[in-house]
């Protein structure tokens, strides 16, 4: 049996002394893709920034483990080094480093320049990281990124907000390039989790397992489609209400 790529155990994490992330556990296995719902402030990205260390996340209880290996004394570069790659949902500026140095620094992909060509980032190329870029640029330049990181493990964090559909379609269709989506499922080696708030990732990327965050914990876990169905008509509660009376029905 394959070792977790991730597994989180009763983990509780702080922002500036505030307790944001109360006890969730969480297993990815090799090659799955999980989706998280959950209204904003609940700790979605808490949950991804506490995985890499960035500084300002305190983990204060529970643990985090990649492929087996607990994080507690690593640093976030040690981390990244292991196969973890973040798309963030804004992105930091960097001036005075430009897109192509910063992507040939990391880059560990053996076709790169075409998945430049297929972003359409050919003309971004000497422009410094992020500078004026527009939502979809910026997030062009994300997935880009973790192509030429190439991890094993990728966090992407609202990968469509403030995206026209146009580039929602563009960029999933690199990120399931780099999750090996044509691959059979236990042929794959990458895993993904994805925080989504609008669920319009999901026509274009089929993820495996999806889960409810509220209140600083997974609620609910299920379809992700169904889950998404129950959101629209229900509302984060309902669908969660709705979670529970069918994991009791069916027990």
């Amino acid at each position: 049996m394959d070792v977790p790529v991730l597994e989180i155990t009763d983990l509780h994490v702080s922002v500036e002394m505030k307790e944001i992330i109360k006890g969730m556990n969480l297993s990815v296995g090799k090659g799955e893709i999980h989706v998280i719902f959950g209204p904003n402030g609940s700790g979605k990205s808490t949950m991804l920034n506490a995985i890499l260390k960035l500084p300002g996340y305190s983990i204060d209880e529970g643990e985090i483990r990649i492929k087996s290996k607990n994080i507690q004394d690593m640093t976030t570069d040690e981390i990244a080094n292991m196969g973890i790659g973040m798309s963030f949902q804004h992105p930091p500026k960097i001036k005075g480093v430009t897109l192509r140095n910063f992507l040939y620094a990391i880059n560990r992909s053996e076709d790169l320049d075409d998945e430049i060509r297929a972003l359409s980032m050919e003309n971004f190329l000497e422009r410094e990281l992020n500078v004026g870029f527009s939502g979809g640029e910026l997030k062009r330049a994300e997935v880009l990124k973790l192509y030429a990181q190439n991890p094993d493990l990728l966090l992407l964090d609202e990968p469509e907000s403030g995206v026209d559909i146009e580039n929602i379609a563009v960029i999933s269709k690199s990120i399931n390039k780099i999750l090996q989506k044509e691959t059979p499922m236990k042929l794959r080696e990458r895993s993904a989790i994805i925080i989504t708030h609008t669920g319009h990732i999901l026509n274009y990327i089929d993820a495996d397992i999806g889960h409810v965050f509220m209140d600083g914990k997974i609620v609910c876990t299920g379809n992700p489609k169904s889950i998404m169905e129950d959101i629209k008509k229900l509302g984060f509660a309902g669908c969660v209400a709705a979670c529970i009376k069918e994991s009791k029905d069916t027990t």
